[in-house]
């Protein structure tokens, strides 16, 4: 404890982000309250979900963590430089970011996008409403498919309903998470609203989500999952700012004057045909959550400046898209054949319904890291399957997919698989 009350200021004021913590569960069920409460920041930034009181994008916030020195836990976990409860200063743990998922059931591609940054999640669960609603259990089962294990579930709104109905809403959950990655989860009664048992809360992120171990040699790799033009109308084109793109490093270290190579890249049209092309450009600037930095590293949500003509960044039109260093990134993919796996049930439906075979020419909606794809069943076998891409994919082989078909107007989960060339 000694070594760790004696970090300097001026480590904790550089400390990056080290870990991505996603926000899952149904709509409305405080997901974004919950961000607030533990960050101070309302991650629902964009003007269509202010005024329509939802998350439709990825929110981003950063936490840091800090545990007191004198109180006993759960007391002793907080975000705050001086403790409530006694006064003293205390000490920094770890910087987090968080990743802010959309819980209605049409926004489930940007929810599978963001949950491929993270390195474990929050499952959030209204407490006044039965357990599971649809899209609980579409979270879990997106997590569960895109690989994300550590798990944390916040039974949150515990302040509204009676004793008798918070046991009821345990159990259920009990029950929910049987059988699934969540089954050793704990389960931690919040009022995000009220900020009550936050401590708890972070105390339990602190045990059951570990920062991964990552490899700062490879050459660097990051995911896009926005994209932007931070100019204003108006801006003179001397003063013009080069498009900027946000996400997070999976490996390598980014530094400012670094060239990247930004695949699939830009969509353009030869002689009739349509093929996309790599673009590359400098980093001239690195954001680490909150923190102007010379150097990025691994975990964390990161804001890259680029000489790129803003036109080309904004509106997440590079959404998808994969940058490194040039000659590094994988292979572009305009078809492919994956192993799949199919579910028994379709997920995010009120009403049970089994999963049907894959067949032959239809349509299906591809998820690989942020990048959300259609793709037409052109090759059947038992167990694998070709499909022709709308819009190509940058991913290795071996990649895990996630595969959702269109049912009664729905894009649904129907299962996963591995991308084998």
């Amino acid at each position: 404890m000694s070594s760790l009350s004696q970090r300097s200021e001026v480590e904790e004021e550089v400390k990056q982000p080290e870990c991505n913590i996603g926000t899952t569960g149904h709509v409305d069920h405080g997901k974004t309250t919950l961000v607030q409460a533990l960050t101070g920041v309302w991650a629902a930034r964009h003007s269509e979900e202010l005024k329509r009181g939802l998350t439709l994008k990825l929110g981003y916030a950063d936490a840091s963590f800090r545990m007191c020195p004198n109180c006993p836990p759960p007391q002793r976990y907080t975000t705050e430089p001086i403790c409530k409860f006694c006064g003293s200063k205390t000490v920094l743990l770890r910087r987090v970011s968080f990743v802010d998922c959309p819980g209605h059931e049409m926004l489930m591609a940007t929810m599978l996008s963001g949950a491929t940054l993270m390195d474990g999640a929050l499952l959030v669960i209204d407490a006044t409403q039965p357990c599971p609603q649809p899209q609980t259990r579409e979270h879990l089962i997106a997590l569960e498919i895109i690989g994300v294990k550590n798990i944390v579930i916040v039974q949150n709104k515990v302040e509204v309903p009676s004793r008798e109905r918070l046991l009821k809403s345990y159990n259920e959950i009990l029950s929910f998470i049987k059988g699934t990655i969540a089954e050793n989860a704990p389960i931690i009664p919040v009022s995000a609203l009220h900020k009550a048992n936050i401590d708890v809360l972070i105390q339990a992120i602190e045990e059951y989500i570990p920062t991964p171990k990552r490899d700062p040699t490879k050459p660097p790799r990051m995911l896009v999952a926005r994209s932007f033009d931070v100019n204003k109308p108006g801006t003179p084109p001397e003063k013009l700012m080069g498009g900027v793109l946000g996400g997070s490093i999976i490996q390598g270290k980014l530094r400012v004057g670094d060239e990247i190579e930004i695949s699939p890249g830009l969509r353009v049209e030869r002689m009739g045909r349509v093929e996309y092309v790599s673009l590359y450009t400098e980093i001239v600037s690195l954001k680490a959550g909150d923190l102007v930095v010379e150097e990025a590293n691994p975990g964390g949500l990161v804001g890259v400046g680029t000489l790129l003509d803003p036109s080309l960044t904004k509106a997440d039109a590079l959404v998808g898209n994969v940058a490194g260093k040039p000659g590094t990134l994988p292979p572009v993919w305009y078809d492919f054949s994956f192993e799949v796996h199919l579910l028994e049930w379709v997920v995010g439906t009120r009403e049970l319904q089994r999963v049907e075979p894959i067949r032959f020419r239809e349509p299906l909606m591809i998820n690989v890291g942020t990048a959300t794809t259609l793709g037409i069943v052109t090759g059947l076998s038992k167990d694998e399957v070709h499909v022709t891409l709308r819009r190509p994919v940058c991913a290795d082989v071996g990649a895990r997919i996630a595969i959702s078909r269109k049912i009664s107007g729905r894009w649904r989960l129907i299962g996963y698989g591995f991308i084998k060339g």
